[in-house]
């Protein structure tokens, strides 16, 4: 197998590797890229194991540009997001179920507690299923720091995953109740679908309208609804798809899609919306039309 086609091979893992690392699809893409610069320069009549070279390639790769983005990020305005990576109005539910194990918006946003290489480990040890032999010289630490680093990450991870495994049309369903409730502004419905403490985080990039810090209370949340419903543009439509194969609520301007939103649920109430509203982010996500529902 030639250089090309060994790396071809592999470039699916990278990129769901990178992204996870990053959040981020144009940087996942851009680490893919160097990834693959490398690969042509390397003298690889001594690479035993492609695969292997590649992952650590493209891990190191990815942590110093998470390291850059950290400090970039300090200056962003208003809470910082994972950009979208797919987004459909007319999923097949096989499709959605598929994408959404590996790369909900949900579970990129908890990652966002981990420091770069914590967040390494993780995702090889738990999405790709490396054993810390595999780790500890890709990350150049010892097995030992290894496992310390992954089990923090894992507690960490745990305790801000969603408590309940909820069937996906329930929580299709509950979704779909709450865009018609926040469509119509109505505060009781809106504020019956939240728990009592409930969070919303927008991010807009300082781009897009959005809230510039978390909102927190049913209460507050839907005071927000209702004030957008107040202002409302009749050239704003809402419809029910997918991002990263997740049930969404789309939101489209004159047909340009304004906003996403992903939410965390128990199947009976939404405990956190999460909203990106920044164009820039949108833009790079990779997106099928076809005609979703329209409210």
């Amino acid at each position: 197998m030639n250089a090309e086609n060994t790396f071809e091979a592999h470039r699916s893992r990278l990129f769901g590797l990178s992204y996870r690392l990053l959040g981020s699809r144009s940087d996942a893409e851009d680490v893919v890229q160097d990834t693959w610069l490398r690969w042509q320069q390397a003298d690889r009549t001594g690479i035993r194991d492609p695969e292997a070279w590649l992952v650590t390639a493209a891990t190191r790769l990815g942590i110093d540009r998470l390291r850059a983005a950290r400090v970039q990020r300090e200056h962003y305005t208003g809470p910082w997001l994972p950009a979208p990576s797919e987004i459909d109005e007319s999923p097949t539910p096989e499709h959605s179920a598929e994408v959404a194990e590996q790369v909900s918006l949900a579970f990129l946003a908890v990652l966002e507690r981990l420091g770069p290489e914590e967040r390494a480990a993780f995702l090889l040890k738990e999405a790709f299923d490396y054993d810390y032999a595999q780790i500890a010289p890709l990350l150049g630490q010892s097995e030992a720091n290894c496992r310390q680093m992954v089990h923090r990450a894992r507690e960490r991870v745990q305790a801000g995953r969603p408590r309940f495994d909820v069937p996906r049309e329930n929580h299709r369903r509950l979704l779909e109740r709450f865009m018609q409730a926040a469509r119509r502004g109505d505060q009781p419905a809106i504020t019956a679908l939240l728990r009592e403490d409930a969070q919303l985080v927008s991010d807009g990039g300082g781009k897009a309208v959005a809230v510039i810090r978390p909102l927190l209370g049913a209460v507050r949340i839907a005071r927000l609804f209702w004030a957008a419903y107040r202002r409302q543009d009749p050239a704003i439509t809402w419809r029910m798809g997918t991002v990263n194969g997740e049930p969404a609520i789309l939101r489209y301007r004159d047909d340009a899609l304004a906003a996403v939103m992903v939410a965390v649920s128990d199947g009976e109430r939404i405990s956190e919306l999460f909203t990106v509203a920044n164009p820039d982010k949108l833009g790079t996500a990779v997106t099928a039309k076809d005609g979703g529902a329209s409210w």
